[in-house]
């Protein structure tokens, strides 16, 4: 999620899912017994669950460092940086952004910074991308296809460099 996000869904579970919490324990309140009470303690336990997204978002907001990309200049890979990568089996290309662990979502192309494969990547020059081999766990190889100036990080042209032999 970015910096918006975030901020979006704090102002609603502060403004407008909390109120609606305390409604839903004053109302099961004024049914009595509260020991036998599965409404009241239901909305009890939506109340912790809200109060601690709650104080875990504000934590998220207060540590986030926003990074304008626009900014950012170099040949070398970074977080933001969108990299495209080729299954050398299937032939199959995947274009992926670098982002934090809070925006990550495969399916959107973006990988986490955290994640084996962005870790391989930071910091590598662009014309040195030439293949890469994903993490001990998956047998799959992969090499970087030729870059163009949209599918590098920020404006950088790639060298071009022969791909070292396959090994088995």
């Amino acid at each position: 999620m970015d910096l918006v996000n975030l901020q979006e869904e704090l102002r609603w579970r502060q403004q407008e899912e909390r109120p609606r919490i305390i409604e839903a324990i004053a109302e099961a309140r004024a049914h009595g017994d509260l020991s036998e009470n599965a409404e009241y303690h239901a909305a009890k336990e939506a109340q912790s669950h809200n109060e601690g997204r709650i104080s875990e978002l504000e934590d998220l907001i207060a540590r986030a460092e926003v990074i304008d990309l626009s900014k950012m200049s170099g040949s070398k890979i970074k977080f933001g940086a969108r990299v495209k990568l080729v299954d050398e089996d299937t032939e199959e290309e995947k274009t992926y952004q670098i982002v934090g662990d809070q925006e990550a979502d495969v399916k959107q192309g973006r990988i986490s910074i955290s994640s084996p494969i962005a870790r391989a990547l930071i910091g590598k020059e662009v014309g040195d991308l030439d293949r890469s081999q994903c993490p001990p766990a998956d047998p799959r190889r992969m090499r970087f296809s030729p870059f163009n100036g949209a599918d590098l990080p920020f404006g950088a042209r790639a060298r071009s460099r022969a791909a070292p032999p396959r090994l088995n």
